[in-house]
């Protein structure tokens, strides 16, 4: 073809990178090709030539990392107080989602959780109290990954709160979880007011002892079957828990009615249950967190194994830099906000619940669950993108947990640090957003891609794990 002929066929524009670009040309009918390109995240060279210099044993660590959590198997096994079942838990000690803070620095909705915690456990009677009592330093604080355990948004677990366990049958590494209390002004989202206070109490009363029968009744419940239906059926297994909530139902309720002699208590506990679509989502956390779990302390491995937010910092671990948190401010999520809302009414994201990302489940399959997309903001198409781009900073394809839409193509799973920074794709969540100020609750949901910095931050850590120190 000659120059001639090209300036006589018909031209198409290709635009790379932003696809903001993409606007103009659409909206002037012009045809265009967009390229979904990014520049690499900017590191230290001498941590990239100990990465590459260390290319072999990261590989091989990273398919032992694999190995383990493709072949992981979660179970829940049953439930009991916090204080008596998480490992190392004690009376003055409160789990929050995320890496660690200080009360100083923790945002409006955890503060706000901490303060409704108080209340619950008696140790304060007014909001008033409970904030002197937690910024006396008289009330410890810790991440719940640091203690095996895992909490949706603000995440607090205070010791006499009831809570699943969950065990990887194939490692015996457990996971635990407390119970989900539905959507909008509920304590993860910070609010503490005295419906909120007297819901945690009759799920601590009422709904705990009588799923707690009900578990013991049926043994063991596959977490694992129940989610790779659910994917099949809709959800995400994030912000859409309506199929796994329905087949976690269906296990539960014939043991309920047999093992609960009062038949109100029964009856109000199936109507919580079917009238709460969430209430899968913090056995699904829990069930990704015994997962990767199992997977930790392998040297060398650069397979992400937690993502987590407190609403002022979002962290990073990797399977081969141990108990290391790499850590950089959180973002605020686009989302679609309830009425009367916006985004500047919106707390930076929070939430141990991106343990589902990481775990190939919630934004990593969100072309899975279509109508997920409606409440979050975005189209079909959208997600379909979203999972898509994922393929390329993950380690492999789930073996178990499939995506109907692309053939049943396994959902992206094993984060690897190294794809994130020479591709410069961030891993894609889809989350819940939180009001700033203590005690509001929820306001909206959205999507959000996460910040560069704590995975720029891991990279190095990596190379610096395996170059004795020194980058």
């Amino acid at each position: 073809m000659t120059i001639q002929d090209l300036f006589r066929s018909d031209l198409k524009v290709v635009n790379i990178g932003l696809s903001s670009f993409n606007n103009a040309l659409s909206d002037s009918s012009t045809p265009y090709v967009h390229v979904d390109w990014r520049p690499p995240l900017i590191v230290d060279h001498n941590a990239v030539a100990a990465i590459e210099k260390n290319k072999n044993r990261i590989d091989e660590a990273n398919e032992r990392a694999m190995r383990i959590i493709l072949s992981g198997h979660p179970m829940l096994t049953g439930m009991g107080q916090a204080k008596d079942v998480i490992p190392g838990m004690q009376e003055h000690l409160f789990l929050h989602a995320g890496p660690p803070i200080t009360w100083e620095r923790m945002c409006g909705p955890m503060r706000g959780a901490v303060v409704g915690a108080l209340i619950y456990e008696r140790r304060a009677n007014t909001p008033e109290e409970a904030t002197t009592l937690a910024a006396a330093g008289k009330i410890g604080f810790a991440p719940c990954h640091e203690y095996g355990a895992v909490g949706p948004m603000a995440g607090i677990i205070s010791p006499s709160m009831p809570v699943f366990v969950v065990r990887n049958e194939e490692t015996g590494t457990q996971a635990y979880t407390t119970m989900n209390e539905g959507l909008g002004k509920v304590l993860r989202y910070g609010a503490y007011s005295k419906d909120v206070i007297d819901r945690l109490r009759w799920m601590g009363n009422v709904l705990y002892p009588v799923l707690q029968r009900a578990i013991a009744k049926v043994g063991k419940i596959d977490l694992k079957n129940i989610i790779a239906q659910a994917l099949h059926m809709g959800d995400e297994v994030h912000n859409r828990n309506r199929a796994a909530t329905s087949l976690f139902y269906r296990v539960l309720a014939p043991a309920i009615v047999r093992t609960c002699d009062d038949a109100e208590a029964a009856a109000s506990v199936l109507d919580f249950i079917n009238g709460n679509d969430h209430f899968f989502l913090n056995l699904s956390m829990a069930a990704c967190k015994a997962t990767l779990d199992a997977a930790r302390e392998i040297p060398g491995s650069s397979i992400v194994v937690v993502m987590a937010r407190n609403g002022t910092d979002f962290g990073v671990q990797l399977s081969g830099t141990g108990k290391s948190w790499f850590t950089g401010p959180a973002d605020i999520p686009d989302a679609l906000f309830f009425p009367g809302f916006s985004k500047d009414d919106a707390n930076p994201d929070i939430g141990d619940s991106a343990i589902t990302e990481t775990g190939g489940l919630g934004g990593f399959a969100i072309a899975a669950s279509p109508a997920i997309v409606q409440f979050v903001g975005g189209t079909t198409e959208d997600a379909l993108n979203y999972t898509k781009r994922m393929y390329d900073i993950t380690a492999t394809e789930h073996n178990a947990y499939q995506i109907p839409y692309l053939n049943f193509r396994g959902t992206p799973i094993g984060i690897d640090v190294r794809k994130v920074v020479a591709s410069g794709i961030l891993p894609f969540i889809d989350t819940g957003v939180a009001h700033k100020e203590p005690g509001v609750g929820q306001i909206g949901a959205g999507v959000l891609m996460a910040p560069a910095e704590p995975f720029i931050k891991a990279f190095e850590g990596l190379a610096a794990s395996l170059t004795g120190g020194k980058v």
